[in-house]
């Protein structure tokens, strides 16, 4: 089932892609295209965090490693080993000075919290290789320069936004009361369609790291169940 939502959902993706990038859509269909882009990017790096825990192809690690970096190198020319390993210390030390999504403990706000996670995983040869990328779509595929913004590059980063803020500002950020050990998160109070909309059942935050052998598709299962 995990390798089959994985496959259909990159395909939707990759079909959507091709089809915004090749085809003149109304401008009044725009913000929707942009809004369903956006989703479906969030769903590839939510694909390949799956993939970083083995629940795409559960007991099949070169299927999982593989999957992840083929998702990941089309959401962002991300490296999955790198990415891997920084998740792991986000699960080993969640919400302290040495889980790298964390924040500095100055720069307490969402944007400045946003910002430094950002500057923690881009790199100058992935800007570099996007800019490329861009270029060669612009130039010798001949996209124009608002389908490639609106529905490649906006989405993408876009959807780094929709990750930060429902996987890890909401979730992570220290309540009134103090964190509760040892997972030091919270899951956000949504019902099961509105938690998927918001970012693939990432909001069930606690229930993914205290089960993080279950994949993204049944933390509302985990949820009821531990509720």
């Amino acid at each position: 089932m995990g390798l089959f939502i994985a496959t259909a959902l990159t395909a939707i993706w990759g079909i959507s892609l091709v089809t915004l990038l090749a085809v003149e859509l109304n401008p009044l269909l725009r913000p929707l295209a942009l809004m369903w882009m956006t989703f479906l990017y969030t769903g590839l790096f939510i694909t390949a965090h799956d993939a970083m825990h083995g629940t795409v192809s559960p007991g099949h690690h070169r299927v999982n490693l593989w999957v992840g970096r083929i998702v990941l190198l089309l959401y962002a020319l991300f490296s999955f080993e790198a990415l891997r390993r920084e998740h792991f210390k986000h699960h080993r030390y969640p919400s302290s000075g040495r889980d790298p999504d964390y924040h500095d403990g100055v720069h307490r706000g969402p944007v400045a919290w946003y910002l430094r996670f950002m500057r923690h995983y881009l790199t100058p040869l992935q800007v570099t290789g996007m800019a490329v990328l861009f270029n060669l779509l612009y130039h010798l595929a001949s996209v124009p320069v608002h389908r490639l913004i609106l529905f490649w590059a906006g989405p993408a980063l876009l959807s780094t936004v929709q990750l930060f803020t429902f996987g890890t500002y909401l979730t992570h950020r220290e309540p009134r009361t103090g964190y509760i050990e040892p997972h030091r998160t919270r899951s956000l109070a949504l019902n099961t369609a509105a938690s998927f909309l918001a970012c693939y059942h990432f909001g069930y935050h606690w229930e993914h790291h205290a089960f993080p052998g279950q994949p993204w598709w049944r933390l509302p299962r985990v949820r009821r169940e531990n509720g």
